[in-house]
């Protein structure tokens, strides 16, 4: 038997036990895996640091080596992530509605684990930790399969979890790790059906699209990140200033960080090259249209590849426009739905951009790098979905739920 069909089977298994426990033993496993993350971090880092080095032999990118790495506080950070996922309400068992019809018949629509979660994710070792306990904590099993680039730091991670649990309630059996980083482990993966009940992939554009259009599994689709700012005519400059440089360069390895910065031509033609000169100080590579290049220095041209890149790296397109509508115009053409973000001080056309942008998260006067299960007071997430159906947006507790009628008669019969 494949160690794919061995490790689900094994997970499977565990997910009646699972729906069974309270939410006070989901908790307590929780918190635990959170001492022993702490507790064993040199162990952790130790396999990261051989990840690092085959990363950096490989000629993995900077914003790639970034998504890979581990220190002490990042480890903190997932520790910490597992304790506030531990604090939240519980949604399984949660009643939805209540209906009660004539005959009598007392209807409960609850909340209930989906069962058995497949993770497909790349070079991001906390989404190990992130997608272990936001599915445990939801009564359902989890099989990870990272990309191969973090792979010794992904079976760390696991194994130090597997130690936690084993002083829970919660089967360790129920969090498995995929170690063969062949592609035909994905392939198997993707055609589980009867053994995995719901695939998540995690990463960029190729990834996902090829679980989409592989998988027999139901798949949560989360989307690339080709996110932007649009600076109106009226914004105020340091704030649109300070909005577009956090978007890009506190982070740009990860997918809600801004692609492209979209400045409305009379904005333009007063502080563009101010901004522009901040991005360069920040080490950041402009490719922008042919007006930006003409009141900006330092600009390459842009191409229409470029509008429908997710670079993940210092690299960043500017556009000026003429008006929101061209704006939302570019969005709808090269946008993945994931965030999008306006400033200005018009409410009316805030309020337009806000109703008419068709994304998971869309912002006025604020960073698009707040999408995040963590800023959301989510305590973490399991993926942004930039689908319509079931979850879209940070993905936290109540994503991982699907939903049963639960029915209370007297002897009812139906004629």
């Amino acid at each position: 038997m494949s160690e794919v069909r061995e490790k689900a089977l094994l997970a499977n298994q565990t997910t009646s036990k699972l729906a069974t426990l309270t939410s006070e033993q989901k908790n307590a496993a929780l918190r635990r895996m959170a001492e022993e993350l702490t507790a064993q971090q040199a162990v952790i880092l130790a396999a990261n640091q051989e990840d690092l080095q085959l990363g950096r032999e490989s000629g993995l990118s900077t914003s790639l080596l970034d998504r890979l790495a581990l220190n002490e506080a990042r480890i903190q950070e997932m520790a910490k992530g597992l304790r506030l996922v531990a604090d939240l309400p519980d949604p399984i068992g949660e009643t939805l509605e209540t209906i009660r019809r004539p005959n009598g018949l007392e209807i409960r629509k609850i909340r209930v684990p989906i069962g058995l979660i497949a993770m497909i994710y790349e070079a991001r070792p906390n989404v190990t930790v992130d997608a272990a306990g936001l599915a445990l904590k939801t009564g359902n099993a989890v099989l990870l399969r990272g990309g191969s680039s973090a792979l010794r730091s992904n079976i760390a991670i696991v194994r130090v979890l597997h130690q936690a649990l084993r002083d829970t309630d919660i089967p360790p059996d129920a969090l498995q790790v995929i170690e063969n980083p062949d592609r035909a482990s994905v392939d198997e993966l993707l055609k589980l059906n009867g053994l995995v009940d719901l695939i998540i992939p995690r990463g960029g554009q190729s990834l996902i699209q090829t679980v989409v259009r592989n998988s027999s599994v139901p798949v949560i689709e989360t989307g690339a990140g080709i996110c932007h700012t649009y600076i109106e005519a009226d914004a105020d400059a340091k704030m649109a200033l300070d909005i577009a440089l956090n978007a890009k360069v506190s982070r740009p390895s990860v997918c809600n960080s801004m692609e492209t910065l979209l400045v409305h031509e009379k904005f333009a033609r007063e502080h563009l090259a101010g901004i522009a000169a901040k991005f360069r100080e920040a080490g950041v590579e402009l490719r922008g249209c042919e007006r930006s290049r003409q009141w900006a220095d330092g600009i390459k041209e842009a191409t229409e590849q470029d509008y429908a890149t997710e670079y993940n790296d210092y690299i960043m397109n500017i556009k000026v426009v003429d008006s929101l509508d061209e704006a939302l115009a570019h969005i709808a053409t090269y946008g993945t739905k994931h965030s999008e973000c306006i400033v200005t001080n018009n409410e009316e056309l805030a309020a337009r951009f806000l109703q008419e942008v068709d994304a998971a998260a869309v912002y006025h006067n604020a960073s698009t790098r707040f999408t995040d299960g963590f800023e959301f007071g989510f305590g973490a997430e399991i993926g942004i979905s930039t689908q319509k159906l079931h979850a879209r947006g940070p993905m936290g507790l109540p994503a991982l739920t699907s939903t049963k009628y639960i029915i209370h008669g007297n002897g009812q019969i139906r004629r």
